[in-house]
């Protein structure tokens, strides 16, 4: 602006100049009118130069349409991934509140805690549903060994009913030990049936459950991978969008600058060459963005979505296992049951002992004679 002052009043001052070296020293009054028009229509003209001037170069400062630098809101971003700025960040409401949903607290990554990198809020659903999974094989295994040890129990307990050891006990006490001899073989056939449940009701639906579980998780993790992978390159786009339209704008400041210096045809066709570039780069920002805010409002729905069927797997896992372990406690309790019955009648037998009974039926069958032998007479 201050080149434009100096430029106007050089020009009035010339003009004056020129004009009095061509007067003589000697004027008439004629002349002198002749003068004061001639210097008010310096004066206009210079004027009219200035405002030129001054309306060219504001109009050439001001960022052409289209291509207008494009703020972006105070954000920051985490790994591609564009959140509020922690220092103006607005009240965001919890999508499922009083729930601790999933779908509200895994939208930022975390440093690995195996390694130097970052793993993101699906992977650590999806490690929870794997660590799940596993603990469910595990709980399975746990099974396999309790019914392993039932029938090795029962294995034991009907070989032990076969030893013919006390097997010539006599009378009540006789009885009572052969009834306690078979409860054992009777003991032995409920543990076999208890491990046999334990098999085909606890076990088998532990180990069948989802059987295409880690494909499901696959296919999970794979979608949303995917899609997060469109992310980041769409928002190297717009980074590299940002980037180019900064050069455009500070191209187009240059040959502004270079147009307040010096006045040019070329000059002036190299800044309108230079706004068609900025704006075109404006418009390629634009784009870029919604490209981008496109990605991520759909990454941001297979999220919610995604999260919340696991979230439902997760609980519908936790009822199953519960079930079976109910199942397995009432499996326990009617073995406990079949047992306690196998030991009734041994308990009624026992009660039934009778040493003088016994002694009854001894004395009968093995009596060698009732006489009693006597002195001798003389």
């Amino acid at each position: 602006m201050a080149g434009q002052l100096e430029m106007s009043s050089s020009l009035c001052c010339d003009l004056r100049a020129a004009k009095m070296r061509v007067l003589p020293k000697q004027q008439s009054a004629d002349n002198l009118e002749y003068q004061s028009r001639t210097v008010c229509v310096c004066v206009c003209v210079c004027v009219c130069v200035f405002l030129f001037l001054f309306f060219l170069t504001a109009s050439l400062n001001c960022p052409p349409c289209g291509a207008v630098s494009l703020p972006l809101l105070s954000l920051s971003q985490i790994n591609c991934v564009t959140f509020p700025s922690p220092v103006c960040m607005p009240e965001q409401q919890l999508l499922k509140p009083n729930e601790w949903s999933y779908c509200d607290y895994f939208w930022t990554d975390k440093k690995d805690p195996q390694g130097n990198g970052c793993i993101t809020g699906f992977e650590v659903l999806l490690q929870k549903q794997l660590k799940g999974k596993q603990m469910q094989k595990e709980m399975a295994e746990f099974i396999r060994e309790r019914i392993k040890i039932e029938e090795e129990y029962a294995k034991n307990l009907s070989k032990l009913s076969q030893i013919p050891l006390a097997g010539q006990e006599e009378g009540t006490l006789g009885e009572a030990w052969a009834q306690l001899k078979k409860s054992l073989a009777d003991e032995a056939e409920v543990h076999l049936k208890f491990s046999s449940k334990l098999q085909s009701e606890v076990e088998k639906p532990l180990l069948t459950f989802r059987e295409n579980f880690k494909k499901d998780m696959k296919r999970f993790d794979h979608h949303i991978a995917d899609l997060r992978k469109q992310l980041v390159g769409r928002y190297a786009a717009v980074e590299k969008a940002r980037k180019a339209l900064a050069d455009r704008q500070k191209e187009l400041e240059l040959k502004t600058q270079q147009l307040e210096i010096k006045l040019s045809n070329k000059i002036e066709e190299d800044i309108k060459k230079a706004r068609r570039k900025s704006t075109q780069a404006g418009d390629d920002l634009m784009r870029c963005v919604d490209l981008y805010n496109q990605s991520q409002s759909k990454w941001f729905e297979e999220m919610v979505t995604t999260s919340l069927e696991l979230e439902r797997l997760e609980v519908e896992r936790v009822e199953m296992i519960r079930q079976h372990l109910c199942q397995y406690t009432t499996l326990r309790h009617e073995t406990d049951m079949f047992n306690q019955s196998t030991m009734e009648p041994v308990d009624q037998l026992l009660q039934c002992v009778d040493p003088a009974r016994d002694r009854e039926l001894w004395v009968l069958e093995n009596k060698t004679g009732e006489t009693r032998p006597v002195d001798i007479e003389i």
